[in-house]
């Protein structure tokens, strides 16, 4: 098979290169806002203690605050996609350390503002937000912080957290930098007998190749590094889980997962609704993997097989004809979001478009008020590449939405949000490509894609949100977690959702959890399927015409986190607090399912 171009950074034009410019000039630039900012943390003294001397030293405090979160935002922005974009360069490795101490001493500096707004107490701000017209943007804010009251600690222990954001931050930093700057692979091997490169940013591109031989020892491989650093991993999730279990018991929350959904007022429902369901629903995927097997014409299917491509002549697809299946697809939403989209891709430069030597395997929409919503891809010219951009550009333009409607306290949405707006657009675009490519074989890539989509958002998501859980549960009850044990409890698990259909190497499926970053962000992975679900849903009534729903939609993206997002998206027309939306999807994957049973007998 063709071997997988592995290019270094200075291979790439820059018109495909993120615009780090528009953020700092320079990395001096940057160095010196970050050493002002520094400087700038002791004014928080001048407002310690003196909240309560009434509305125009409170709203100047809160002012003051926000214009520093704003700053350290656009700092941090700055060094993570640098490093992410060249995990190998030291000195972007520095940019992060210096950016994430400075943020920590920041926000234990500001730690005394909520519970000396507890102190005030309610009534009395409440009087305040009349008599000062300035204060009304914090109405939901205050709203908030009373809720979460009794899980709000004295000022001496909000420094002491706040202070340990910096350490906390390292276990994630471990593993990106461990799998991605230092993990090294072996090669695969074609059926050929030639060795093919196996990187982070190549490895999806064999697993979706023709050669069989090549996606079984590449898989092999990839799963295998894991496995050699098993301890490590196990050790370093384990820290970031025990770190969580502090935090729930500091803040006084009865589980990891209370404290979690209750930072967005999420009912825990929600996510017990999305396992049963999921569970439920498990024949739906078990019919897919026969399905797939016929289609591929292989005795037994294995893990490798899933992105196995099934058309024959699957379309390629360039970067700039991407951008447009993107901007067709999503034409619904009206011009001036389309144009807003071909302008940020094609002119401001918010995304970093290809794979290279040392970039990391991760894609993702990262950007602050002040910025460009960025973007980090590792494009291909794939149907598969093509999702993940209209994926991530959904991410970008909910912040740029979001910042252009509302001030910067409710800037950063929830990630339940989130996986509403980018999984939206790719199923727009789906929609799109379907109904206007007539080709057999673009259809059924279009459908691979879909399920590729959907395996990763409503298969491995979900069963990542069930190991997540149990795994926080064994830890609040003080029980040890060894590599084995995780690698144990994740076979089990894709064993029941593979229902018989797939052959199992325990030790190869066992490191799954491993290879998912996500895992750092307690209770992350779950909102993945909360987010395809209510996608879904609000695509279909665009879709169909249905009176204002395009408006309901372009609303609830401009709310950001002024209300819960539960709220939001029940303003839009889908009620995540039920399982209805998780029923009404698997309708969905399993409509695709017979489809593309029709297409390949």
């Amino acid at each position: 098979m063709p071997q997988p171009t592995v290019r270094t950074r200075s291979d790439i034009s820059e018109q495909y290169q993120w615009n780090a410019p528009s953020v700092f000039a320079s990395g001096g630039e940057w160095s010196a806002e970050v050493n002002s900012l520094t400087q700038r943390i002791e004014q928080y003294n001048q407002y310690r203690g003196k909240l309560s001397d009434g509305p125009a030293t409170l709203l100047a405090a809160l002012q003051f605050n926000e214009e520093m979160g704003k700053a350290s935002g656009k700092a941090l922005i700055y060094a993570l996609i640098s490093q992410e974009v060249e995990t190998t360069n030291p000195d972007a490795a520095r940019m992060v350390g210096q950016v994430m101490g400075m943020m920590g001493n920041l926000q234990a500096a500001a730690s005394f503002i909520d519970p000396e707004l507890v102190q005030i107490g309610q009534e009395k701000l409440n009087e305040w937000l009349k008599i000062e017209p300035a204060l009304q943007p914090y109405a939901h804010y205050l709203e908030d912080l009373f809720r979460k009251q009794a899980h709000l600690r004295s000022p001496e222990v909000e420094e002491l957290l706040g202070s340990l954001s910096p350490a906390f931050y390292n276990t994630s930093n471990t593993q990106s930098m461990l799998t991605n700057a230092d993990f090294r692979f072996p090669p695969a091997k074609g059926a050929d007998g030639q060795e093919i490169p196996v990187t982070q940013g190549t490895y999806e591109e064999i697993l979706a190749g023709r050669d069989r031989e090549a996606r079984r020892t590449a898989f092999e491989s990839y799963n295998g590094t894991y496995l050699n650093f098993k301890n490590t991993l196990a050790s370093n999730l384990n820290s970031s889980i025990q770190q969580n279990v502090f935090t729930m018991r500091a803040r006084r929350y009865p589980s990891t997962l209370a404290m979690s959904l209750d930072a967005n007022n999420i009912p825990l429902d929600v996510f017990h609704n999305l396992v049963d369901t999921f569970q439920k629903n498990l024949p739906t995927w078990h019919r897919y993997w026969q399905v797939r097997r016929k289609a591929l014409g292989v005795n037994e299917l294995h893990p490798y097989d899933i992105w196995a491509p099934i058309s024959k002549n699957p379309p390629r697809i360039s970067y700039e004809q991407g951008v447009e299946y993107v901007c067709q697809g999503l034409a619904p939403l009206g011009a001036e979001y389309v144009e807003t989209i071909r302008r940020g891709c094609l002119e401001q430069r918010w995304i970093d478009v290809y794979p290279t030597a040392g970039k990391t395997s991760s894609q993702f929409s990262a950007g602050w008020p002040g910025t460009h919503p960025f973007i980090v891809l590792s494009y291909d010219d794939t149907i598969f590449s093509l999702s993940t951009l209209a994926h991530e550009l959904g991410h970008s333009m909910h912040s740029y939405l979001t910042w252009q409607n509302q001030p910067f306290i409710y800037s950063q949405y929830s990630l339940f949000a989130a996986e509403v707006a980018s999984n939206f657009h790719q199923a727009m675009v789906r929609a799109h490509l379907l109904n206007t490519q007539s080709d057999p074989d673009f259809q059924i890539a279009v459908i691979e894609e879909a399920m590729a989509n959907f395996h990763r958002y409503f298969f491995i998501m979900p069963t990542l949100a069930r190991f997540e859980l149990e795994m926080h549960e064994r830890a609040e009850r003080g029980q040890g977690l060894a590599a084995d044990d995780l690698n144990a409890r994740m076979a089990d698990l894709f064993e029941e959702g593979y229902g018989g259909q797939m052959h199992v190497d325990r030790e190869q499926v066992g490191i799954t959890w491993a290879t998912f970053g996500h895992l750092y962000q307690d209770y992350y992975v779950f909102q993945y399927t909360t987010g395809i679900s209510g996608a879904n849903a609000l695509s279909r009534r665009i879709l169909a015409g249905d009176t204002g729903a395009v408006e309901r939609y372009l609303g609830f993206l401009k709310t950001g986190a002024a209300i819960y997002p539960i709220d939001a998206l029940k303003r839009a027309g889908v009620d995540l607090s039920t399982p209805a939306p998780i029923e009404e999807t698997f309708e969905v994957l399993s409509g695709l399912v017979d489809r593309l049973e029709k297409l390949t007998a």
